[in-house]
């Protein structure tokens, strides 16, 4: 059989088959029955209207017959001429002709039988499909000169994408391509045995197309993600236990009041905070945030100044807070306003430990380099250059602390105080010869007065005295605190032939003016009174009892107070 012939012979298929494929052949027509190309006349369809033979009573279609042992794959072309070695048959040609159509051929196409266009018919062409119409079909046969061009196969080719094998992740994360070593190599030698990269490879021969992935690369990709949301999850879970222990739980504190004793310095300017790193630190509290707890909560908390305390080790913060509030805890060298300097010195002397006199021969020896300011006089006169500037405060002091050390502070301070004050100026204001007078007048009233009131009243009563119309005392302050100065003494009563008859020029008594320094060291209430003194015509002042001072503006009214004093204390 042939593929333009339905029966056993060569005969064309009609004229009106849409497959009929004599036209482009070239040559004659042949007449109904003829073969074309000699031999033997071929056998007419089965029921073929133009045949005019008998029907042929074995007549079927070997296609129909014969079906492949192996079907070719999807989109590969066969040539239905090339010898099959799965065929065990092979149609054979003779003297260049179709078939005779004694031997059967192999079926090149599908295993089910072809349709016959024609239909309606009981043999095989009525039971197959045909093949030429789909897209599954070979493509239609060749004529005989065509033949030999189609049997040569080309060569199969592997298709470029395979549908099952899914595609490869390039991103390198997950390949690992930016991971190398020092050479350019891969650090691991190994790689995956894979056949799709084989198969991708066989274009270029055996080689591979480049180096193919990490074993366990993806497994370390992953491990990778894991440790970053576990880490992620920890860090979450950490900070959210620590923020509820902060809101919700207690601090860690110690229990009880401690034992053995620690020196802790607390500085100026310390707060809550502050203090609790200090405290922790030296091993007294446990931690900061009790200690701030406690404060808050001690009503006196807010109350801890500078100084070095005695504490315990290993304190609860509340006891920790409890006795830094208490005076007594600390070890402070407290400075009362008005001392004088020699009783600073002794305060010194017995708070290091020092022998009597120390500190006093130190700051004789060593004024100069205890920061001083320039416009402070060291004239032939001035019992102590430095009377004035120890300024009354609490120092901390230490076991190792050194007298210089704490009369340095003292001046520092002293200093820094005095320029936050505008002694210049007072002094322009009030005619004082500069800053150092302005100190002194600051040091009487600290002296005198008794209160914040006295104060004020008290610099208005220098002011009035130094006056050069003040005809009253003749511009003599007449001041007692500068008497019992030059004496070292703290005395009331005092006659008035000692107190008029000592030439000192520290005795105001016998001189007029201003003593030639300061007489104590005032404190900031005092400074300030001096610098704004009451202005109601204020010239006398007397304390009857030591408690409270009466202020007078005529000598009259002064005179009867003065005689109610010598009286009360038996004086002449």
């Amino acid at each position: 059989m042939t593929e333009y012939g339905r029966g056993p012979g060569s005969e064309p298929w009609h004229p009106e088959d849409p497959l009929y494929g004599d036209q482009g052949w070239g040559g004659q027509q042949s007449a109904h029955g003829q073969n074309q190309y000699g031999g033997e006349q071929q056998q007419p369809y089965p029921h073929d209207p133009y045949a005019q033979q008998p029907q042929h009573p074995q007549a079927q279609d070997p296609y129909a017959q014969q079906q492949y042992q192996q079907q070719p794959g999807y989109g590969v072309q066969q040539d239905p001429y090339a010898q099959q070695p799965q065929q065990p048959q092979q149609p054979q040609y003779d003297n260049g002709g179709w078939g005779t159509g004694q031997q059967p051929a192999a079926m090149p196409y599908d295993t089910q039988p072809a349709a016959d266009p024609y239909g309606g018919g009981q043999s095989g062409y009525g039971e197959t499909h045909d093949h030429y119409g789909t897209p599954e079909a070979y493509p239609p046969p060749q004529p005989p000169g065509r033949r030999e061009a189609a049997a040569q196969q080309a060569p199969t080719q592997s298709p470029d994408w395979d549908p099952e094998v899914q595609p490869e992740e390039t991103h390198p994360f997950f390949t690992g391509a930016d991971e190398r070593d020092d050479n350019g190599d891969d650090k691991d030698g190994e790689y995956d045995d894979d056949p799709r990269e084989s198969r991708r490879g066989s274009r270029g021969g055996n080689e591979r197309r480049g180096k193919g992935k990490k074993k366990s690369r993806n497994g370390c990709a992953c491990l990778v993600v894991s440790l970053v949301l576990v880490g992620g999850l920890g860090g979450v879970g950490y900070f959210g236990y620590s923020y509820w222990k902060d809101k919700f739980g207690a601090a860690p504190d110690y229990a009880g009041s401690g034992s053995g004793s620690v020196e802790v310095e607390i500085p100026k300017g310390a707060f809550g905070y502050d203090i609790g790193n200090i405290l922790k630190k030296q091993g007294v509290v446990k931690s900061v945030d009790a200690f701030v707890s406690a404060q808050t909560e001690n009503p006196k908390g807010k109350s801890i100044q500078a100084g070095v305390y005695l504490l315990h080790e290993k304190m609860s913060a509340a006891e920790a807070v409890k006795m830094m509030v208490d005076p007594n805890s600390q070890n402070l060298l407290v400075i009362p306003e008005g001392f004088r300097n020699v009783a600073v010195y002794e305060m010194v002397d017995k708070k290091l430990s020092l022998k009597k006199g120390t500190t006093k021969g130190i700051a004789t020896a060593k004024r100069s380099e205890l920061g001083l300011p320039d416009w402070a006089v060291n004239g032939k006169d001035v019992k102590d250059p430095l009377e004035g500037f120890l300024y009354p405060a609490a120092y901390p002091v230490t076991k190792e602390t050194k007298p210089e050390a704490i009369l340095k502070k003292m001046v520092a301070r002293s200093n820094e105080e005095y320029e936050k004050l505008d002694l210049e100026g007072a002094a322009k204001k009030y005619k004082l010869d500069g800053p150092w007078q302005v100190l002194t007048v600051a040091s009487l009233v600290q002296a005198e007065g008794l209160t914040h009131d006295d104060f004020r009243k008290m610099a208005e009563v220098v002011y009035n005295r130094l006056k050069p119309d003040n005809m009253a005392t003749m511009r003599k302050l007449e001041f007692d605190s500068a008497f019992n100065y030059l004496n070292n003494q703290s005395k009331i009563k005092i006659s008035s032939k000692e107190i008029r008859t000592n030439p000192d020029p520290y005795n105001t008594y016998y001189h007029a003016g201003l003593p030639p320094g300061p007489i104590s060291n005032p404190g900031d209430e005092a400074l300030r009174a001096t610098l704004s003194p009451t202005s109601d015509g204020w010239m006398f002042f007397i304390s009857l009892d030591g408690k409270k001072t009466q202020f007078t503006k005529t000598a009259a009214e002064h005179e009867k107070l003065n005689d109610k004093f010598k009286e009360q204390h038996g004086l002449e």
